[in-house]
């Protein structure tokens, strides 16, 4: 069997197929790279003699949390604080101001963070919302950040980021003011860490435990997406999201040519959708 950097095609192939039925990501043919950096320490880890060993374990074997972990480190965790500093913006100037004055009786706002990997994405929002929104304290007020693995909701909780992670789009008054300094990481204070929800959650199966949203953020996880769970996805969000509220996705990424049902909403920069009510 050919060698591609120590992975071979038929596993390599297994490994594609392994972790599209449990996360619906493409992993596409020419990331076998992928495999090779990230596959090799656990391998090493689980005292297996080589990833080929590893592989061929997790064909003849019941799916387990071996399995899970696998399929974790082959799906890209890329994030930042405020990135693309647009959405943010939209938020803080319009979606939030206007959903605030529609829901000044029932005082209730929920937003969701699906995809939320190391928790950077749903930090942001809280210190936006502490900083320019402190009445929805008194709100009933739910920020739920999601992802289905395990290992970066763990980071996320713990809300402690290294100094390069703090650089990558974290204004140095928020970081003052929100994080304190231990050792070389910087630890988000109770206030912020306590906004936040995390839930587990596999965007392919079951949102059932989610209250409606007002707010979803969604961005760069449809790239990683077919087009079939493009349009399952969006599907389900259309159900998740009220009447009223607002879809944020990826700059590369959009409803148009997948589902009808949403209409492009553009704030200075920043791209949002609405449901055609």
């Amino acid at each position: 069997m050919k060698q591609t950097k120590g992975v071979s095609t038929s596993d390599f192939q297994f490994l594609r197929e392994l972790v599209y039925n449990h996360s619906a990501v493409v992993l596409y043919a020419d990331k076998t790279y992928l495999a090779e950096l990230y596959l090799q320490p656990i391998a090493e880890l689980a005292e297996f003699a080589s990833i080929a060993d590893l592989v061929s374990y997790l064909r003849t074997q019941p799916f387990s949390s071996l399995h899970s972990q696998v399929i974790e480190s082959l799906v890209t965790n890329e994030t930042s604080f405020f990135r693309d500093t647009q959405p943010f913006e939209a938020l803080k100037k319009v979606v939030l101001p206007e959903l605030i004055a529609k829901r000044t009786i029932e005082r209730s706002l929920n937003i969701w963070c699906a995809a939320c990997s190391n928790g950077q994405e749903p930090y942001s929002i809280a210190m936006l919302i502490r900083e320019h929104f402190p009445m929805l304290a008194n709100w009933s007020f739910k920020l739920i950040a999601s992802d289905f693995s395990h290992k970066v909701l763990a980071k996320a909780r713990q809300g402690r980021y290294n100094q390069l992670e703090i650089q990558r789009g974290l204004p140095k008054n928020f970081r003052d003011r929100y994080f304190q300094q231990i050792d070389h990481d910087w630890q988000i204070n109770d206030e912020i860490l306590q906004m936040v929800e995390f839930r587990q959650i596999n965007l392919v199966q079951s949102w059932s435990s989610l209250p409606k949203s007002d707010v979803i953020f969604l961005r760069n996880v449809l790239i990683y997406f077919d087009i079939p769970t493009k349009k399952a996805l969006l599907k389900k969000i259309k159900q998740q999201l009220n009447p009223d509220g607002y879809l944020f996705l990826g700059n590369a990424e959009t409803t148009i040519h997948l589902d009808t049902s949403f209409e492009r909403v553009q704030f200075d920069k920043a791209i949002c959708y609405r449901l055609n009510n």
